[in-house]
């Protein structure tokens, strides 16, 4: 991936938070929605992007559309996290303006906000399950 989703998840309206259930939708399963349903690609041109089977990016596919589906259809929050993807460089957000960072080393502070604490910067993590 060449970078992670400009968010961390979604909330449906007129629930409040703390009655929500939520589900994962993983780094690869958005990946796959981002190529396949927004990107227009065909499934052997987006298996080639992930570095993927056509097969396995077929099973990505189905698994993303079931969580979105089970969210939608049950009132429940996704939060995009996690799997097994590696972005083109390190990125992290910003604890104060949630502004996605990309490289460390050239950024120590987030340039949106001008917060001068490098620790206000959240790594994204992958390799999670």
């Amino acid at each position: 991936m060449e970078h992670p989703p400009l968010m961390q998840g979604f909330k449906p309206f007129g629930i409040p938070r703390k009655m929500l259930r939520s589900v994962t939708l993983l780094f690869e399963e958005y990946e796959a929605i981002r190529l396949l349903d927004y990107k227009g690609m065909t499934q052997e041109q987006a298996a080639v992007v992930m570095n993927v089977s056509r097969p396995t990016l077929t099973r990505i596919y189905e698994k993303a559309r079931r969580t979105i589906a089970q969210a939608l259809v049950e009132g429940m929050m996704i939060a995009i996290e996690g799997g097994t993807v590696q972005f083109d460089k390190e990125w992290y957000r910003c604890r104060r303006c949630y502004k996605l960072v990309g490289g460390i080393e050239k950024h120590h502070q987030c340039n949106e906000c001008d917060f001068p604490d490098s620790d206000e910067l959240i790594p994204i993590l992958t390799d999670q399950k």
